[in-house]
């Protein structure tokens, strides 16, 4: 499949994997670029040294493109874009802040750079700011997310309204039918967290695998709407039950041991942050797998579509 995002970034498919904390790395998004996707290098752990070893993995690891996210409200660096740049990286999300603060500096660099948005005002600012594109991202999807949520059907068509720029949709995407319908509503590629989350080169424990697949469409919790600090998405455990009811003054700081539920399965370690399509994951697969039936039921949907016919009012 070839459009102009696929072009943009010389990929085969446009399917992109999302950039969480500690997942991607090299061994998740080297699988995904390898299957004709792209890629992308966290950095919003801030372990900047360990992303510097994950960038040289990619390098050995795959020859296919792949890009890196900037997430603003987790790097403190001020040299980070001097840092990827470095890298030899060519395309750059950047999210959780301000789409001005590094647009102009990494496109003088020669990046390509989309911004992650939650609304429509979001999505202004950053074309105003410069982006060559934007994530789109709807309420439904796992990670850190703006209190007042839009799902991906509001939100894609209504940021397609207003720019030409290509789209990337995030949030609500699993599967070659949720690809049709973001392409409907404005799209040019998709992007996938929670399914990148279960498949099987994400280096997170087993237990949290198991975590998605039992669980049912109702089975997140939207957590911390009012603030102070970003509101999340997570999976339903006695924790997130308990912070829905009372977030508590510092919500982030139920991430001091994350590294105890993301790696050593304690699921109450910390906060599972997943979207509502876990309530549609039931197999744990390989990246190359979830790809390929991505496009394959894509095409028959897109086909079916075509067949259709309708009679005149």
């Amino acid at each position: 499949m070839k459009n102009r995002f696929c072009e943009m970034l010389g990929i085969e498919r446009p399917i992109v994997q999302a950039p969480m904390g500690w997942i991607a790395r090299s061994q998740l998004a080297s699988a995904v670029s390898n299957a004709g996707g792209l890629g992308i290098i966290e950095t919003s752990s801030g372990e900047l040294e360990a992303i510097r070893e994950e960038i040289a993995k990619m390098r050995t690891l795959t020859d296919k493109p792949f890009g890196v996210n900037i997430a603003q409200a987790f790097v403190r660096d001020p040299d980070i874009v001097r840092f990827i740049i470095d890298q030899g990286v060519r395309f750059v999300t950047t999210s959780a802040g301000d789409p001005n603060r590094y647009c102009s500096e990494l496109k003088a660099a020669g990046l390509t750079v989309f911004h992650v948005v939650p609304n429509l005002a979001g999505a202004q600012k950053a074309i105003a700011a410069g982006v060559d594109g934007l994530v789109v991202e709807g309420g439904e999807g796992g990670g850190f997310k703006n209190g007042r949520d839009v799902a991906s059907m509001v939100l894609l068509p209504l940021v397609r309204s207003i720019t030409d720029l290509p789209i990337v949709a995030a949030g609500g995407m699993l599967c070659g039918r949720t690809m049709a319908a973001a392409f409907a509503l404005g799209a040019d590629a998709v992007q996938l967290g929670t399914r990148m989350v279960s498949a099987a080169e994400s280096p997170v424990h087993a237990n949290w695998k198991q975590a998605i697949l039992d669980a049912q469409e109702t089975d997140t919790v939207f957590l911390n709407r009012h603030g102070p600090g970003p509101a999340l998405r997570a999976l339903r455990t006695e924790k997130t039950t308990q912070l829905e009811r009372d977030p508590g003054p510092a919500i982030m700081a139920e991430f001091g041991h994350a590294l105890d539920l993301y790696f050593g399965g304690d699921m109450e370690a910390s906060i599972a942050l997943s979207g509502q399509v876990a309530g549609r994951i039931d197999a744990i697969k390989p990246v190359s797998q979830i790809l390929d039936a991505m496009m394959a039921e894509y095409a028959t949907v897109v086909s079916g579509l075509g067949r259709m016919t309708f009679s005149g009012a």
